[in-house]
């Protein structure tokens, strides 16, 4: 199994911290993002790790990686990010956000799924997002499961029925998932070069990995959503790294994650 981390991004919501910084680098307890993902797998015995970079690519250098570069990361999003690895799709892949931290426990039950496409969702969400925000009802996007099977995703704006769990960020896919999915790109890259592909309403070049897999479902393939409770931190903006850094300060942070977890 290998595990590739999306790191390309410009970080533009944490421009203050971000400037001539991939997120992915923002340092958090003391390790950078990156760095508390790279232990992560390696803990749960993943060492073949693959970074995407784009945006200042040399700040990220990591000994015992492999890398790939995204040249285009100004005018691309994740899909287009993760298809830069296309020749490492042979074995199954955990794929991360770059600007995530999460427990080892949510990656252990990830790696133990057997399924071809195995997204990790929280589905105690709003507590994180009464503490995060103030209130529930904000960056919202559709997540609705049918009997573990998530068949609609990445909505903005959804009516709240349609809000069975939050997004995290990380998911699985098989090494048959990986084939089928490349086998869409391939099949969708011209008609979607300059037409909205999923919810999101951008190109496929644009495209969020929330599209990717609305697509795969849109197919007629099962999506598994694994179901957490807490246990992960997303550093989107500047708000949120302030917030986090003064959680774990105040002692606030075990509200979200297991202070086991932060050593």
């Amino acid at each position: 199994m290998k595990a590739i981390i999306l790191a390309a991004g410009q970080g533009t919501r944490l421009k203050k911290y971000t400037k001539d910084l991939p997120k992915g680098m923002l340092e958090f307890n003391s390790k950078t993002l990156i760095e508390w993902q790279i232990e992560r797998y390696r803990e749960c015995g993943i060492n073949d790790i693959i970074i995407i970079k784009g945006f200042c690519e040399e700040k990220i250098t990591y000994n015992g990686v492999k890398y790939f570069v995204n040249k285009n990361f100004l005018t691309t999003n994740m899909v287009e990010s993760l298809m830069t690895a296309k020749s490492e799709f042979d074995t199954d892949i955990i794929v991360s956000y770059s600007d995530l931290w999460f427990e080892k426990r949510i990656l252990e039950k990830l790696v133990e799924a057997s399924d071809d496409f195995v997204v990790s969702v929280d589905v105690d969400w709003q507590n994180y997002w009464k503490k995060r925000y103030g209130l529930v009802q904000y960056d919202l996007e559709s997540l609705k499961i049918e009997k573990a099977n998530i068949v609609k995703l990445g909505e903005s704006n959804p009516i709240f029925e349609d809000i069975d769990a939050r997004y995290i960020g990380l998911l699985k896919i098989s090494k048959k998932g990986l084939d089928i999915i490349c086998s869409i790109i391939d099949r969708d890259s011209k008609e979607y070069s300059d037409k909205p592909w999923k919810y999101s309403g951008n190109i496929i070049s644009q495209a969020y990995m929330t599209d990717l897999f609305q697509a795969i479902v849109d197919e007629g393939y099962v999506v598994k959503a694994k179901k957490f409770k807490k246990g992960w931190l997303e550093f989107d903006t500047n708000k949120d790294y302030e917030n986090i850094c003064k959680w774990v300060k105040n002692g606030e942070i075990k509200e979200l994650v297991d202070l086991d977890s932060l050593q």
